[in-house]
This record gives C-alpha cells, structure tokens and sequence, in this order.
C-alpha cells in the first residue's frame, strides 16, 4: 500500500486525541529537532485545507507538480440546510480527514516518510474547521518528524497561479469566493498591501442567498448546482438583461473597497415584487428568473471590474509595477465564473495588464495550493516550524487580514477613473438595448 503504517495507526490515536489530551505526550521521548535540510532536491511538502466545508489534502513537489490530491466535498450535505453549519462542517473534517490525506497520499504513490513537511491552513476560517486541520497536520509533524508550515489561506488562494505559469513579483491579485473579496499587491510570498476588501457581504454568499431565495434549486438543472454556478447558467439563458435595472455602487467613493450588499437588497426587491406580480406561491420560480439572474450578475461583474480598474490606474500612477511586467492575477471560488473572467479579462486587455485566471480547479479550496504555499515557503526558509514545541503552540486564527493595510493610500490618490465598458461586449446582442 501507498500510505504508511504509522498513518492507519495515527487514525486510531488521532480519533481519540479529540477528547483526550495524548497527543502532546505522544512518543515524546522519540521525537527529535530537525536541524539540517537540504533544499537542494525538490521537496515534497503535503497540503490539508480545512478552513470551511471542504476536506483536502494535496502534495506537490518544489518544481510544482501535482503529486496527488484528494478532497471530501461537504457541499450537498449543507445544501439540504441552506448555509453551512459549523458545528456539523467539525464532525465531518473529522470523520473524513484521515481518509483523505491516506487517498492523497496513495495517488501520489508515496509514504508519510517521503513528505518533506506538513503545510497546513491555520487561518482564517471557521474556527471549529481550522481547528481539525491544524491539529491534524500537526498531529502528522510530530509522528512523521516533519517540519510545519502554517498557512494563510488567502496568501495560498494569491500564490496558487504561480504554480502552472511563470508569473514575476509584484503582481495585482483580486480573490473573490463566498467569503472573501479583496485586492492587493503580492510583493513575494510573505510580503502584502491591501488595496480594498468588501465592507459587507462577499460575493459567493450574495450568489448563494440569491440562488435560495430565486428557488433556482427547484429547477431539476440546478438542483446540485452552487448558488454561483446556477446564477451563471441561468443568467447565459436570459433574454432581456435590460428588464431589471441596478445602481451603480460606491461610485463617489474614490477606494478599491467593494460593497454588495445593496445589490442584493435591490435583486431581492424585485424577486419580491415578482413574486406578487406573478402570484407566486411555495416552490413556484418567477417566469424572468433568468433575466433577473443575467441583470445581477452583470451588476456585481461591473461593480468588481470598476473596483479593479481603480487599483490597476493606483499601480500605474504610483509606478509600482514595470510597464512591461504588469500581471492582474484572479482566484478564489468566484473566478470560476466565466462571464467574470471574460469582463476582466476586458478591462486587463484595456489598460495593458496581462490577465491571469487561477485554473478553475484551483479557485476553489483545496490541499493543492496549501502545498504550494508551503513549497514557496519552504524553498525561500520562511515559517518552516521545525521543533515540536513550537509547532504544538502554533494557534487557529478565525479572522487574519491579508498584508499590510494600504486602503488609505488608494484613498488619498483621489483617482478619478472612466469606467472600461463591459456590458454589450459579453452580451449577445439580442440581451441589451
């Protein structure tokens, strides 16, 4: 078998580590510092992700490639509850995590023995998530002797591209997923400055409530869709984008932050309206779901795109980047929106960026770029934890911002842009006017 004994008795000592406190006394007397590596070889470093629903594992070696992986998707269990639940999320990081890395371990044809270290996200996140992961992969340091690198799950979703392409420092990245929508410049690997962030909601979960409340879910194609994708394909279906109009957002404010929250007070406005113009009743969809879906989506595209636009005029007036080296990097969970890509795409081609999308199997959580993280870290010696105490005091962070804050600078540049149209180059032209 691919995986190591140690490891199928590890689930044993790891399933009643949770209740009982051995661990920490666990082969104390066997354990030893490690000192010396030689960076030299490639290293193989393995990766577990556990910040929210999903349980991942993934190994990568330091010239990027993909060793194995294996995830346990939570998703169609918190879909029946309509939101994720931390407390059932913890139960099944447990039941599954040990399965998991053994599954990884196992595509890669490998042992714990050969894993260089143990990369792991220890936040942000949903702290009862991040708790089962980071003790896991501790758990993994100590009986493996392996090093630790702990992991910001935001720096792992920004260096995730550099893994299939060769992209120089510094570059602009946009992460946007259901929890998370920010700017910044990467620097290097431990080096950030905030440019915006959303100030309420984050656009997957806006996708997701708007989904549920549309009752998208109900029609048999989007029955096992998330919320994003299922507004997406049925915005791609619409016949009318112009049937249900929004504001533009924050437009006098001259910052990179994003707000969503009144687009979806206005979207669930007009399902509202729709719903007693039509007189819709239980699980009934309103008959323009589709336009509706195609008008929000391009509002919260043009929202995005025009936030963006800011932060690249910011990069170009302050001469941040090379003129010749500027690299607008796109990831998390929300990048796998193709109608997203296409706009920024557009708006990189306008202002002479070269636009990079994560590959659509990387945007969402997963042990890979964890791995990866870990191979920059480990390959330039940065937070490789390497004696067991330490490690054992390396805490969960539930929130942890990303860099240093530069928000205010953007502010003060006071950069008036003319907004990059969008629209009516994505659209058909039978959707617009």
């Amino acid at each position: 078998m691919a995986y190591n004994v140690v490891l199928l008795y590890g689930k044993y000592l790891y399933k009643h580590s949770i209740n009982n406190n051995i661990l920490s006394d666990l082969h104390k007397h066997n354990l030893k510092l490690v000192q010396n590596f030689v960076h030299s070889k490639p290293a193989i470093i393995l990766g577990i992700e556990s910040s929210c629903d999903d349980t991942a594992c993934g190994i990568v070696d330091s010239n990027g490639t993909i060793l194995g992986e294996a995830i346990s998707s939570q998703y169609l269990t918190h879909l029946n509850f309509g939101g994720i639940i931390p407390s059932f999320a913890r139960i099944l990081h447990r039941n599954n995590i040990t399965k998991t890395c053994e599954n990884a371990l196992k595509a890669a044809n490998l042992k714990l023995k050969d894993i260089d270290a143990i990369a792991t996200t220890v936040k942000p996140g949903l702290p009862l998530s991040l708790k089962v992961g980071a003790q896991f992969g501790k758990y993994l340091a100590k009986i493996g002797e392996k090093p630790f690198i702990p992991i910001h799950h935001m720096e792992a979703h920004a260096l995730t591209a550099r893994m299939s392409k060769k992209i120089d420092y510094p570059y602009l990245v946009l992460l946007v997923s259901g929890a998370h929508c920010l700017l910044a410049i990467v620097k290097n690997v431990n080096k950030f400055y905030l440019l915006g962030t959303s100030i309420n909601n984050a656009p997957g979960e806006m996708f997701d409530k708007i989904a549920r409340k549309l009752k998208l879910r109900n029609i048999p194609e989007f029955s096992t869709l998330n919320g994003g994708l299922a507004i997406e394909t049925a915005a791609s279906k619409a016949s009318n984008v112009d049937q249900f109009l929004f504001p533009p957002i924050l437009t006098k404010y001259y910052d990179c932050n994003f707000s969503f929250a009144a687009l979806f007070s206005v979207c669930d406005m007009y399902i509202e309206l729709e719903e007693k113009k039509h007189n819709i009743i239980g699980d009934a969809v309103i008959p323009d779901a589709y336009n509706l879906c195609a008008a929000f989506q391009l509002a919260t595209v043009k929202h995005i795109c025009q936030r963006t636009q800011r932060a690249m005029e910011f990069i170009n007036k302050m001469s941040l980047f090379p003129e010749n080296k500027r690299t607008w990097v796109v990831s998390g969970g929300v990048a796998c929106n193709n109608f997203l890509a296409k706009a920024l795409n557009i708006v990189c081609t306008e202002l002479g960026y070269n636009f990079v999308r994560t590959p659509p199997k990387l945007c969402t959580d997963n042990g890979i770029m964890i791995a990866w993280n870990g191979v920059e870290k480990w390959i330039r010696d940065i937070d490789v934890i390497k004696d067991p105490n330490e490690i054992e005091n390396i805490e969960i962070e539930s929130t942890a911002p990303l860099g240093e804050n530069w928000m205010k600078k953007v502010e003060e540049a006071n950069l008036k842009c003319k907004w990059i149209k969008i629209s009516r180059k994505l659209f058909p032209n039978n959707l617009t006017k």
